[in-house]
Order: C-alpha cells, then sequence, then structure tokens
C-alpha cells in the first residue's frame, strides 16, 4: 500500500511572518494534494526551549527598544563567510533532534521559512546524512547570509532583485525561482468594500487609514502615530490592529475619546484581508508578510521609521516600486496622509505600482515549483 504524500514545514515565532508565510505555502498544498500529511513545526520546539524563549524575548525588545542595535548587528552578518566559525556553529544547533524527528516522520519533502534551520538542514544535506529534498522560503525583499546555504535544493524568493542578490552570491539561477513571498489564498479573493465596510460600521464617505504594529504591536511609537493622525481636521476613520500588545490596545482609551474621528480598535484578528479591503492606506512596520499582503490588495503602504535592518530593506523595495512611500517623523507622515487623501490621483498611482510588484497567488506557484522537486513521487502518491 502507497502511503500519502508528506510535507515537513519548519518556521519559527520571531514575530509572525515566517509562521504565516509556512501556513501559506500549507494551505495552497493542501489545495492542491488533499490527501497529503503536513506537519508544521516552529524550529524552536526542536532546540532548547529555555534558548529558544529567551531568544525570542532579546530579539523582541531589540527591535522595540534598541532597533539601531539591531540594525548594526544585520549590516554585520549580511555578509557573513558560509565557512566563518559562528556559521558552522549555528548550523551544527539541534541537528540531533532535527535529524531524529524527520526520521521518525519520513517526509518526502522538506520546506523552511526560517533561515537558521535551513541552514542546520542544508549542512545535512551537503555531507548526505540527509536525503530529503529542501526548500528555503525568502520572507523578505532582501537577502541575508543566513538565508544563503549551498544544500538548498530550492529557494522561492519574492522579486527579482533578491534572484539576482542570490545568484551574485554564487546559488545556481536554477535553484531560485521568482513567485513572489506566500501569502494566505484569501488575500488573493475579490472582496466587496462596501460590503465590508458596512460590517464594520465605516462610515462609506470617508477615506479609512489602518494602523497596524505588527502581531506584537512593534510599530515604533504607535500611540503618538495614532495622536499626530487623530488630530487632523480632514475628515477620516481609523482601524487600529494592536496584535497581541495589550497595553497597547488599552493606551488607547484616552484617544479615542478625544478625537472626533470614528475609530475601530482590534487586538489580534484573523481578518486582516478584509481590513485591508476597507482601507486606503496602511500604515505599518515593513515586515516581509504585511508588506507582501498589503500589495496582494493592492494597498498603498507608509512604513514609520522601519526598523533597521531586513525592515528597511523591505522599506525600500516598496517605496522603489512606488507603491509605499517611506516617513521618519509625525509631521511628515501627517503630511503625508493629507496629500494622499488630497491628491487621489497620486492613490490610484500607488495601488497600480502594487498591482505590479509582485506576481500574484505566489503560494501556489512556489507549491508547483516545490512540487517540481519531487514529482514522480508526487504523482505516484497522490494519482
Amino acid at each position: 500500500m502507497v502511503r500519502n504524500l508528506r510535507i515537513l514545514v519548519f518556521s519559527a515565532t520571531f514575530g509572525a511572518g515566517h509562521f504565516r508565510a509556512a501556513e501559506a505555502v500549507i494551505e495552497a498544498m493542501m489545495k492542491e494534494y488533499p490527501t497529503a500529511e503536513i506537519t508544521h513545526l516552529d524550529c524552536g520546539q526542536l532546540l532548547s526551549k529555555t534558548f529558544n524563549t529567551m531568544l525570542k524575548g532579546i530579539y523582541l525588545e531589540m527591535i522595540k527598544h534598541a532597533p539601531r542595535l539591531w540594525g548594526k548587528f544585520y549590516s554585520r552578518t549580511s555578509k557573513m563567510n558560509p565557512d566563518s566559525l559562528f556559521q558552522r556553529s549555528l548550523n551544527k544547533l539541534g541537528q540531533r533532534g532535527f535529524l531524529k524527528y524527520i526520521r521518525s516522520f519520513q517526509p518526502d519533502l522538506i520546506v523552511c521559512t526560517y533561515p537558521t534551520v535551513a541552514g542546520v538542514l542544508a549542512r545535512l544535506r551537503l555531507s548526505r546524512v540527509l536525503d530529503i529534498p529542501l526548500v528555503t522560503v525568502v520572507t523578505d525583499y532582501a537577502v541575508h547570509s543566513q538565508w544563503i546555504h549551498q544544500g538548498v535544493d530550492l529557494y522561492i524568493v519574492g522579486c527579482q532583485g533578491v534572484y539576482e542578490e542570490l545568484v551574485a552570491r554564487g546559488v545556481d539561477p536554477r535553484r531560485v525561482k521568482v513567485t513572489g513571498i506566500p501569502v494566505s489564498l484569501k488575500f488573493e479573493r475579490s472582496l466587496n468594500r462596501s460590503e465590508i465596510a458596512a460590517r464594520l460600521g465605516l462610515l462609506p464617505d470617508r477615506p479609512t487609514i489602518l494602523v497596524m504594529g505588527g502581531a506584537y504591536g512593534v510599530l515604533s511609537g504607535i500611540k503618538k502615530v495614532c495622536a499626530a493622525l487623530m488630530q487632523t481636521t480632514i475628515p477620516l476613520q481609523f482601524i487600529v490592529v494592536c496584535g497581541q500588545n495589550q497595553r497597547l490596545f488599552k493606551s488607547l482609551d484616552d484617544l479615542m475619546e478625544q478625537t472626533r474621528h470614528p475609530v475601530l480598535r482590534f487586538g489580534y484578528v484573523n481578518n486582516v484581508e478584509e481590513l485591508m479591503a476597507a482601507s486606503d492606506i496602511i500604515i505599518t512596520k515593513a515586515g516581509g508578510l504585511i508588506v507582501s499582503e498589503a500589495l496582494t490588495k493592492q494597498l498603498p503602504l507608509i512604513i514609520f521609521k522601519p526598523i533597521p535592518g531586513q525592515e528597511e530593506q523591505n522599506a525600500v523595495f516598496i517605496n522603489r516600486m512606488g507603491a509605499g512611500r517611506i516617513v521618519d517623523s509625525h509631521e511628515a507622515l501627517v503630511d503625508l496622509v493629507k496629500t494622499l487623501v488630497e491628491k487621489p490621483d497620486e492613490l490610484r498611482k500607488m495601488r497600480e505600482a502594487a498591482a505590479h510588484a509582485i506576481p500574484g497567488f505566489a503560494a501556489e506557484r512556489a507549491v508547483a515549483f516545490m512540487m517540481q522537486l519531487i514529482s514522480p513521487i508526487a504523482e505516484k502518491k497522490t494519482g
């Protein structure tokens, strides 16, 4: 008896982007291969839980309170030699645990949306300890050395620039496919803006500004951002998503009482695609997934004080494509919002730029290339 196709997907909870990219890939796989057995693991589960929790805490605190320090670390390691002592040490993390789990599950394909685990598995692939095809999904619009490992069989990337950078750094161009960063298929569906706005209680004749601080509410000074915007005299309405930051959620009480503008406030939400469909502009951090979701919904972006490192590079990408703008002060933010609201043609141009920035249906495209690695196996087990 032939067993079902088995896929193992590794992500991480350092921010929500790696996890969401993995879930998008899984969703597209299940659509195409409904009988497949797919397991999704946070790679931290196979490392020391204490070590994983500590690293996650350090990362979040650093990007919240010392973003420049994170930027320096990112910059200094961005072109690190793959044979350096630091990189070789990273590639040994948790090898025994990963191998034990992989051998017990016996997958036909492994997909990684987090670079560190990709490095560990790529090393095992090169040493021929691991004989299972390995895919890396790059979840940013820039290349860091942590993404580059010669043992990877296929890279899924978001744009032509990342493709060119990987090739320039020695990756075989046949192993790199430009699909866009995978996002959930629900972002690809056309939604009725009027119906969603009415359900949310939004006014039909007012521009809607969506403010999102990421899953952990780490957009720089989000309360001050909201305060500056809510003091404007032009008629606006706001949707503010605080993620899991309960302190931020509560801190907006006084602003909501004082402003003349309608405000909807949410914590963590599962209907981001609807909130985007009902909005005219999004003000957000520049994580690879939130940027990709907004581009997929053709929603113009404003990135406020992007975090140095990968998010700064993502912001540069959308600015270069014409789908977003970068601002570094509250005054510049308010001026830009006023300009865009008062000049609909500018917003229209940004929407059109967003529509052309990425290929579309990224998750489905990515899965099609992944399955080419194991096409004889996939056909046999799903035919």
